[in-house]
């Protein structure tokens, strides 16, 4: 048996699967995230740990034979978060999480103060990072930055209660920017610039490697048999393109999450800075991953849903089963800012093209291709890297909406894979990484890709009318640039 815990920013979640990689139960507990200032998004780090008591607790109760049995646990996380530790491994604030906008000016700082950043890192600067909110905390929190010990993400402070151990897995580490990623290791350079030496950094393996064994203590709390071994890990991305089975160089998917990613699996490191593309390690050996991301992809329905007073899968329904052609009114779904390929938390979201006539429907459908088009960006900034996507799997809420599926996949022009009934997101990969780290075995047997129920192809008469709606699409982030 195998246990896989995510730490999400609304949840922490937790699987128990089988050597069949049957899920034989699942727990969750809800998190909740402050926001003292606009901007600004917390959480409390003791808060992931009640959590996984309690889910853990839980499955002991209900499935207590087979926790018994469990001989790897894997961990998944939200990226980004930074928790600040101090003497005794104690938190000197609340995590700052991966949606926080505070730090947009130590970016700037943080880029001029190493000219070398996105050569060793691979990425762009964004307040999202971790190393940008580190700088933020020395120049407005003086006293909490003098006592800082060691700098943790989410899943690695959980990590630190189930094992004692302060370690973090490459995909995670990818995501601070202070690894140098093509090498799979800290920086000292990268960590120069905030002030941070590797002691202030935890010890790295890769996401299938063990990395310590579950605490004595907690073994018998939970009923198991031996203390299971506890693998790296991975950042919640990868690790769902672990549970999906996206770990062949060229193997892509799609989340239609409340943000959206298009994520491709690399054999090299292949950064595109230029075109906010984000490059990091994979959460498995010798590989590595690129990724376009999208603040508000199902998001922006939800957003929709809310202002008309109608749940979101009523919207679509409307609808019907196809469009006839691109909607008249064009939305930019930049609620939350943009990561790829603008870079800009300023950007805002916008219809354009409104005129009498024109109702929910019409709304609906420009939100469904604004997000689409979004992905286009993504696709296109990701071949400007020299990654072709030839086709992707698709996962997400939104991927429950067929209309949807056939607008992406139109205007991608690329098939989209749906795969049969089951939980294939980031515990599961976790739990899959958990498996790796017990057994030794290698990644690509165990990280198959789940059986494909469906294949949403694009739809011939609207690819092109697509392409000419995207182009139009395009011009209208310059256009409204700065000026709201």
């Amino acid at each position: 048996m195998y246990l896989g815990i995510d730490v999400g920013t609304s949840s922490v979640k937790a699987v128990l699967v089988d050597g069949n990689e049957r899920i034989v139960g699942s727990a969750h507990v809800a998190l909740e995230v402050t926001r003292p200032h606009p901007g600004w998004s917390e959480q409390e780090p003791d808060a992931w740990v009640r959590a996984c008591e309690r889910t853990l607790d839980e499955l002991a109760a209900k499935h207590p034979s087979e926790m018994a049995a469990v001989e790897g646990l894997g961990l998944s996380g939200q990226m980004h978060g930074a928790v600040l530790l101090g003497e005794g491994d104690t938190p000197l604030r609340p995590a700052i999480l991966w949606n926080d906008g505070r730090s947009e000016a130590e970016c700037r700082v943080l880029e001029e103060r190493c000219p070398r950043l996105r050569h060793l890192s691979g990425n762009i600067a964004m307040p999202g990072f971790t190393a940008p909110k580190l700088l933020w905390v020395a120049k407005h929190e003086p006293d909490v930055f003098a006592k800082l010990r060691k700098v943790l993400l989410p899943k690695d402070y959980l990590r630190l209660f189930l094992t004692g151990e302060h370690v973090s897995d490459m995909s995670d580490a990818a995501g601070t920017l202070w690894l140098d990623v093509a090498k799979r290791d800290w920086s000292d350079e990268l960590l120069a610039a905030t002030g941070l030496t590797r002691e202030h950094m935890p010890r790295l393996v890769e996401g299938s490697q063990a990395s310590g064994r579950l605490r004595p203590e907690w073994a018998r709390r939970w009923g198991m048999a031996r203390a299971p071994v506890v693998a790296g890990g991975g950042g919640d991305n990868a690790a769902s393109a672990v549970g999906i089975g996206a770990v062949r160089p060229g193997s892509a998917f799609v989340s239609l999450g409340t943000s959206g990613v298009l994520f491709v699996s690399n054999a090299r490191f292949s950064p595109n800075t230029e075109g906010a593309v984000h490059a990091f390690c994979h959460a498995v050996p010798g590989l590595w991953h690129q990724m376009g991301v999208i603040l508000s992809a199902a998001a922006s329905l939800e957003w929709l849903a809310t202002l008309l007073n109608q749940p979101a899968p009523a919207l679509t329904a409307e609808l019907g089963e196809r469009v006839g052609g691109p909607s008249p009114v064009k939305f930019l779904p930049y609620l939350s800012g943009e990561r790829t390929p603008h870079n800009d938390a300023s950007a805002r979201g916008a219809f354009v093209g409104l005129a009498h006539g024109q109702g929910r429907e019409a709304l609906t459908q420009a939100v469904l291709e604004g997000v689409a088009f979004a992905f286009a960006d993504c696709l296109r900034v990701l071949s400007d890297a020299g990654t072709e996507v030839v086709r992707a799997s698709a996962v997400g809420g939104g991927s429950r909406s067929h209309l949807w599926l056939k607008i992406l996949a139109s205007v991608l022009n690329r098939p989209l894979d749906v795969h049969a009934e089951g939980d294939f997101g980031g515990a599961f990969g976790a739990a899959r990484l958990g498996r790796l780290a017990a057994t030794g075995e290698d990644p690509l047997a165990v990280a198959r890709p789940p059986p494909v129920a469906q294949v949403v192809e694009p739809e011939a008469a609207l690819v092109p009318q697509y392409v000419e709606a995207y182009a139009r699409w395009r011009e209208l982030y310059p256009a409204l640039k700065g000026r709201f």
